[in-house]
């Protein structure tokens, strides 16, 4: 698999684009890994929540909005798990724990930002695909049910 990597998301201030040969096949494959990070629902939500500065879990859910408590201890242990995020004191006066962005979490947020703004651009083609896959689907399943 060859892996389009732009310097800016590596992190780099310089324009250019290299490229990372990477076998897709492998259990171990790095760019695999990236994907999995991000393919959990609600991990890449978190992360981008947490952009602005560390949060206590109330105030994530609020900001979030549709996550339960469940799933979102579950996530923020993920991430935590996975070096993403941190679990830290919240700040004078106020109680519990916060969590926040380390490092290495922060280098995802470019990853983040591009897969969103394809979404915005793209969402609207996907959501029809998928609507014009569902009369299909469901002829289909009507024709093995006979």
């Amino acid at each position: 698999m060859r892996v389009r990597a732009s310097d800016a998301s590596l992190g780099r201030p310089s324009g250019t684009i290299r490229y990372v040969n990477t076998d897709p096949l492998l259990a171990d494959c790095r760019a695999r890994l990236a994907f999995d990070l991000l393919s959990n629902t609600w991990n890449a939500v978190v992360l981008w929540s947490l952009r602005e500065g560390p949060l206590r879990p109330v105030e994530l859910r609020g900001r979030i909005g549709g996550i339960s408590s469940k799933v979102l201890t579950e996530t923020l242990r993920r991430l935590q798990y996975n070096g993403l995020v941190d679990r830290r004191p919240p700040g004078p006066g106020r109680p519990g724990v916060a969590y926040g962005l380390t490092a290495l979490g922060r280098t995802l947020l470019p990853a983040i930002d591009a897969f969103g703004a394809w979404a915005f651009e793209h969402g609207d083609e996907v959501m029809a695909a998928q609507e014009a896959a569902e009369p299909a689907e469901e002829a289909e399943e009507a024709g093995g049910a006979a």
